[in-house]
């Protein structure tokens, strides 16, 4: 194939860091590639927020349920819907961003994100470094926007450590393609390679924690998806302006 496909191909996410700091140049190297993801309309509804400080990544490992690759990595960005910009240009035009009481502005913000994150991502792990995104920013937005000073119509969606890995796992098993991609219509019949799945994602379990953890792949959605989640999530959506209906 070529380099790129292998870097794409060869992705794991990385939880122990090296102390090693990253330069400015490798920094804005991701910053740019990300910057040039494609976006909705050229709205360009993200920013992010580079946070070196090791007090904020500390109080960020904490708010994240302790994970502390937040605070060892030299660098955490923060990915954010950002339509701040767009209601100031609105407001210089005589109007106001009514498109805020629409659930599809969260769509597309989100989206972007996850463009904008996945260039930042190969940029990334193209020079060598590692990487792990932390949706847990979003665990306690609230207190993650007081302390970024977001303002409204900003709101943090995720998060990505940045620094050189300290450890290389293996390749984490994903679902066969069966499962993954469809071809002119959609596959229902997708419950026995789930099956297969959770023996192959138990095995890979097992061995990273050398025995220390038992759950298949099942087990995480179960605990992801069996209760009602984070219901704090849209209280601060609409404190910061998304009034969506």
């Amino acid at each position: 194939m070529n380099e790129v496909i292998d870097t794409l191909t060869e992705h794991r996410s990385i939880r122990k860091y090296k102390k090693d700091p990253l330069t400015e140049q490798q920094i804005m190297t991701i910053i740019k590639a990300a910057q040039s993801a494609p976006t909705w309309g050229n709205g360009q509804q993200v920013s992010i927020i580079g946070v070196q400080d090791p007090d904020k990544k500390r109080k960020l490992a904490e708010l994240t349920g302790g994970q502390s690759w937040i605070a060892e990595a030299p660098l955490f960005l923060l990915f954010t819907i950002d339509y701040y910009r767009a209601r100031q240009v609105l407001q210089d035009k005589g109007h106001d961003l009514g498109s805020a009481e629409n659930v599809e502005l969260l769509l597309i913000g989100s989206t972007d994100v996850g463009l904008n994150m996945g260039f930042a991502i190969a940029a990334a792990e193209s020079m060598g470094l590692g990487i792990v995104p932390i949706g847990a920013v979003r665990r306690d937005s609230q207190t993650v926007i007081d302390m970024f000073e977001l303002p409204e119509h900003v709101f943090p969606v995720s998060g990505l450590v940045i620094g050189y890995p300290d450890d290389t796992p293996d390749l984490k098993p994903r679902l066969p393609l069966e499962s993954f991609y469809h071809t002119e219509k959609y596959n229902a019949d997708q419950l026995p390679y789930s099956q297969q799945y959770d023996k192959e994602f138990a095995e890979y379990v097992a061995k990273r924690s050398q025995g220390a953890a038992q759950k298949n792949w099942s087990d995480t959605l179960v605990a992801y998806y069996s209760g009602a989640g984070n219901l704090r999530t849209a209280d601060v959506l609409r404190k910061q302006g998304f009034k969506y209906k």
